[in-house]
C-alpha cells in the first residue's frame, strides 16, 4: 500500500484525495441567506427607533425645517428634561412623569386584571361540571371576532352612564375580560394530571384551596407569558384612553405624544423634540418587561410539560 493511501477503521481503503473531498464542507448559501434576511428585518425595525432617538436630540426648529435627523444634536438633555419634568399640554400642569405613571397603572391594571379574570373563567370551565360549559367557552372565544373598535361605542355609553369617565376604573375594568387569556389557561389546566386532582381531594383541599395552593403555583410560566402580552397591549392602548380621558392628569404616554404635537409654542412650531423623547421613553418599559420575562415567556407558550 502506498503512503498516499489511508486505512479506514472498518478496513476499507480511502485515498488522501478522497479524504480531503469528504472533509470539505459545501458552501452554506442557505445560512447566508437566512442571516441576510434576519439582519434586514432587524434594521427595518431598529432604524425608525434610532431615527427617533437622534431626532430627540435636536431643536424643534431644526426638525421642522429639515425633517427627521440621523445625527446627534445638542439638545438631548434639554428635550428629555422638558418632556419628563416640565409641565406641558394645554393646561401646563402635567409632565411626562405623570403620564409615565398613568401608563404603568394602565399596563399593570390590564395585565393583572386580565390574568385574574382569565384564570377564574378557565378554572370554572375545566373543573366544574356544569351544563353547556363547552358552549360557554366558545361563546367567550368568539369575542375575539369583536375587537375594541367594534364595541367601543356601547362600551363608552356604559362607562359614561356609570360616571367612570376620567377615572382609572373606567380605563381598566371595561376591557379586562380576555378570550385569549381564557383560552391559554384552559389549555394549561386541561394538561394538569388527574392524579394531582385526586391527591388534593384526598388531602381535603376544597376548590379555593386547590386553585390557590396548587394551580396558581403550577401556572407561573403561563402567568408570566400572559402578563407580557397583556402588559404590552395595555401600555400601547391609544384609542380607548383617547375616548375615556379628557382630563390631562389621566393621559398616558402614548396619548400624551399626540397631545404634545397638537400644542404649539410661541413660534407656531410643534415640540418635536419632546414628542420624540416621550416616544423613546414609552418604548423602554415594554422592552424591559419582555427582556426580563423572556425565558418564562418561552416556557409558558412552548413547553409541552408545563
Amino acid at each position: 500500500m502506498s503512503s498516499s493511501d489511508l486505512q479506514a477503521p472498518t478496513g476499507t481503503t480511502i485515498t488522501a484525495a478522497g479524504a480531503a473531498a469528504v472533509s470539505k464542507k459545501p458552501f452554506a448559501w442557505r445560512q447566508i441567506v437566512d442571516h441576510v434576511v434576519l439582519i434586514a428585518g432587524s434594521l427595518f425595525m431598529l432604524i425608525p427607533v434610532l431615527m427617533a432617538f437622534m431626532t430627540s436630540s435636536h431643536s424643534d426648529i431644526t426638525v421642522h425645517t429639515n425633517g427627521l435627523q440621523m445625527t446627534f444634536g445638542g439638545h438631548l438633555a434639554e428635550n428629555y428634561h422638558e418632556a419628563m419634568l416640565v409641565p406641558g399640554g394645554f393646561t401646563k400642569t402635567v409632565d411626562g412623569m405623570r403620564m409615565l405613571m398613568n401608563s404603568f397603572i394602565l399596563g399593570i391594571g390590564f395585565s393583572v386584571g386580565k390574568i385574574i379574570i382569565s384564570m377564574l373563567a378557565a378554572y370554572a370551565i375545566v373543573y366544574f361540571q356544569f351544563r353547556f360549559a363547552t358552549l360557554a367557552f366558545w361563546a367567550i372565544f368568539t369575542t375575539l371576532l369583536l375587537p375594541l373598535e367594534v364595541r367601543i361605542l356601547p362600551s363608552y355609553e356604559i362607562v359614561q352612564g356609570m360616571g367612570l369617565v376620567n377615572t382609572y376604573t373606567g380605563l381598566i375594568v371595561p376591557l379586562i375580560a380576555s378570550a385569549t387569556g381564557t383560552f391559554f389557561f384552559r389549555q394549561f389546566f386541561k394538561s394538569v394530571p388527574n392524579e394531582l386532582i385526586e391527591a388534593a381531594r384526598i388531602d381535603g383541599a376544597g376548590p379555593v384551596k386547590f386553585f390557590i395552593d396548587i394551580l396558581v403555583p403550577l401556572s407561573k410560566t403561563m402567568i408570566a407569558a400572559i402578563f407580557i402580552i397583556m402588559f404590552v397591549f395595555g401600555w400601547n392602548q391609544y384609542l380607548w384612553p383617547t375616548i375615556m380621558t379628557t382630563d390631562e392628569s389621566f393621559f398616558t404616554l402614548v396619548r400624551g405624544i399626540k397631545q404634545i404635537l397638537n400644542v404649539f409654542i410661541g413660534s407656531q412650531i410643534p415640540e418635536y423634540g419632546q414628542a420624540m423623547a416621550l416616544a423613546i421613553v414609552a418604548m423602554v418599559p415594554p422592552v424591559l418587561v419582555v427582556v426580563i420575562f423572556q425565558s418564562w415567556f418561552v416556557k409558558g407558550l412552548v413547553e409541552s410539560d408545563k
